[in-house]
């Protein structure tokens, strides 16, 4: 990697960084009727936040992940959530860094249309998995752009109309949950599920999208089965067990980035 690949590259990682902390903010005041834009404060003793207490990541780890005043334990969420973001930004320049040969613009599009659709995904995962729910108006924006997606290739800045098939995708993905939730009375599956897999479909396709919904199922049930098992796991406080509810949104959202930044077609291997 060049020099010039390596300083993007880093401010990609940082600006997601930055993002990530945002996300946090959005996370947790969605829907409470308190303004995003608002100044944070302590969620254990109200305390207005100085500015050096919300740099990202670095305050958690200057400050023991403990509030300065109170003392009360920093929840894991906020460093996490903002290196992830990092993270997943960072990923977005390596997939498509090749650009960088053709033309920064179509890079900058490119870049900004995922970070905006990725952002909204982390924000769906950090809600449904404290919520159990997820919000309409997120997985109709994600959806939203992913249809766009389909008739607009940032990469070419080219508008074209889509074969049937990648617009059936969403769709076909959206009636596989829908008769998950309708079957079972919303005791399976619930229907944002099938509203954030109409995205899902959109933003991969049918090939990729049927790759992340498998793994999003492999995923889960990986993850149930250790918190089962092991006596001092639980999840949101609570022991695990078969007829515990887990949200089933942060796993389709797994699948979808692995899917997405490692190319995984599972489809190719049994086909």
């Amino acid at each position: 990697m060049q020099s010039i690949e390596i300083i993007i590259a880093s401010f990609y990682l940082f600006f997601g960084i930055i993002i990530g902390s945002f996300l946090n903010v959005v996370s947790l005041r969605y829907d409470t009727g308190d303004s995003i834009l608002g100044r944070s404060m302590c969620l254990s003793c109200s305390k207005e936040l100085k500015w050096f207490e919300l740099i990202p990541i670095l305050s958690f780890i200057s400050q023991f992940g403990k509030c300065r005043d109170c003392k009360e334990k920093i929840s894991w969420q906020y460093p996490l959530v903002e290196l992830f973001t990092g993270i997943i930004f960072l990923g977005i320049f390596l997939k498509f860094s090749d650009l960088l040969l053709v033309s920064i613009q179509q890079l900058i599009v490119i870049s900004v249309y995922f970070m905006v659709v990725f952002s909204i995904l982390i924000v769906i995962f950090v809600y449904d998995l404290k919520y159990k729910i997820i919000p309409n108006d997120l997985v109709y924006t994600f959806s939203t752009l992913a249809l766009a997606g389909i008739f607009f290739d940032p990469a070419t800045f080219q508008v074209s109309i889509p074969t049937l098939l990648p617009f059936l995708s969403g769709p076909i993905f959206f009636l596989f949950f829908f008769s998950f939730w309708f079957f079972s009375r919303g005791t399976w599956m619930g229907l944002g599920d099938g509203k954030l897999a109409l995205g899902i479909g959109w933003l991969l396709g049918l090939s990729f999208g049927i790759t992340a919904i498998i793994l999003s199922f492999w995923i889960g049930a990986f993850i149930s089965i250790i918190l089962m098992s092991i006596p001092l796991l639980n999840f949101k406080g609570k022991r695990l067990t078969m007829k515990s509810e887990i949200p089933f949104g942060p796993f389709l959202i797994l699948g979808l980035l692995l899917v997405f930044f490692f190319n995984i077609n599972i489809l190719n291997f049994i086909l």
